[in-house]
């Protein structure tokens, strides 16, 4: 069984790229689920209905979320309507939406999965991700095969201690948000797949996908900015993870387009 993860889908342009490329991309891999990170799709903070459709319609099976989640008004309503576009789960139980899905992916394997936010280095905690996710997987023993988990979080060292707690608890677990892909995809000790961040799907001429002269001027300011998405080549990074019949994983392997 192979995964296919794609990092934090950043504005219009790689939304574009995504519907004009990824069919291309999936008949080379033959992934059996393709999952995205897709909190700012729309840009620098959120993701509107209509682009979340269109990387459904490209041939993605499943959309997660992080702290920009609920950055477009409408899209708090397309999460209660979508089982498969995420927030995250260790959000308040009243926020709207889910915090996981099971899916069938392409071999016929139920694949959990769940999309989660760490909280160090965010202004506003939720709730501990490492007791929601053990309430989960609790939750739902039995109605999985699979198991993959998006660990939305700004310091390697949170994500990091994610995947040894669940080590052989869950298939796979990766880290979105930081929009700059990490060299140390593995298989740990326990057979979970492992990846500290997927890197970003976006823009590559600015500074983690935003317009550099903007970073830059409000970096020597100290003033609020309002960010705008960055011009010039898009690319695709993320990981595809191979799993045994039994879900151990076999490989993990970084992915550039």
């Amino acid at each position: 069984m192979k995964i296919l993860a794609l990092g934090d889908v950043f504005g219009e342009a790689a939304v574009e790229y995504l519907v004009s490329s990824l069919p291309k991309i999936l008949s080379s891999l033959s992934p059996d689920l393709v999952i995205a990170n897709a909190e700012n799709a729309s840009g620098a903070s959120g993701v509107e209905p209509e682009a979340a459709e269109r990387l459904f319609e490209a041939g993605c099976d499943v959309l997660t979320g992080g702290n920009h989640t609920f950055g477009r008004k409408a899209f708090s309503a397309y999460l209660d309507a979508r089982e498969n576009a995420l927030r995250p789960a260790n959000y308040p139980a009243g926020a709207p939406g889910g915090g996981y899905t099971v899916c069938r992916a392409a071999d016929g394997r139920r694949v959990l999965v769940v999309s989660l936010r760490g909280n160090l280095g965010f202004p506003v905690p939720l709730a501990c991700p490492f007791e929601t996710l053990e309430r989960i997987l609790a939750r739902e023993q039995g109605h999985y095969d699979v198991s993959v988990v998006d660990f939305h979080a700004e310091y390697t060292s949170e994500k990091m201690a994610m995947a040894r707690a669940f080590d052989g608890k869950v298939n796979v677990l990766f880290g979105t948000h930081t929009h700059v892909p990490t060299a140390d995809e593995t298989v740990l000790p326990g057979g979970t797949g492992y990846l500290t961040d997927l890197g970003m799907t976006g823009p590559v001429g600015g500074v983690l996908g935003v317009r550099s002269e903007t970073v830059v001027a409000a970096m020597k300011s100290k003033l609020p900015a309002r960010f705008e998405t960055a011009e010039g080549e898009i690319r695709a990074h993320g990981a595809l993870f191979t799993l045994s019949e039994d879900g151990r994983c076999l490989a993990a392997e970084r992915i550039r387009f």
